[in-house]
């Protein structure tokens, strides 16, 4: 069985994990995958470990992870794929691959542009 794991930053604003949950709902709907979870780098106990045991225990056993984040930064070349290090070796029978970041997707320039018109 299939899981896929959202990550995105995290911020000590509770209510901004609203817009992450509101993404997975979407993501479950368009894939209709059910196990999509989201998941926080820092500031949230919904941490990448919580989210990868969860899917674990819902019957995972491919699991996919999605770095909403924009640049390729540290938290993208080093921060996540040493945690994820970790976390597999804790999940031998479990394969863990982590996607591309958001990174420079034309996808962002429909939104960008629309933005602007909501301006004028």
């Amino acid at each position: 069985m299939n899981g896929i794991l959202i990550l995105a930053h995290g911020s000590k604003k509770k209510e901004t994990e609203d817009i992450l949950n509101s993404l997975v709902d979407k993501v479950k709907y368009k894939t209709g995958e059910e196990l999509v979870v989201p998941s926080y780098l820092q500031f949230s106990e919904e941490n990448m470990e919580k989210g990868v045991e969860l899917l674990v225990s819902r019957g995972a056993k491919n699991i996919r992870i999605v770095p909403m984040f924009l640049f390729d930064g540290v938290h993208v070349r080093e921060d996540i794929p040493n945690e994820l290090n970790e976390i597999k070796e804790r999940f031998p029978g479990i394969e863990i691959k982590m996607g591309r970041h958001i990174g420079d997707d034309d996808k962002l320039v429909d939104i960008i542009i629309d933005r602007i018109s909501e301006i004028c």
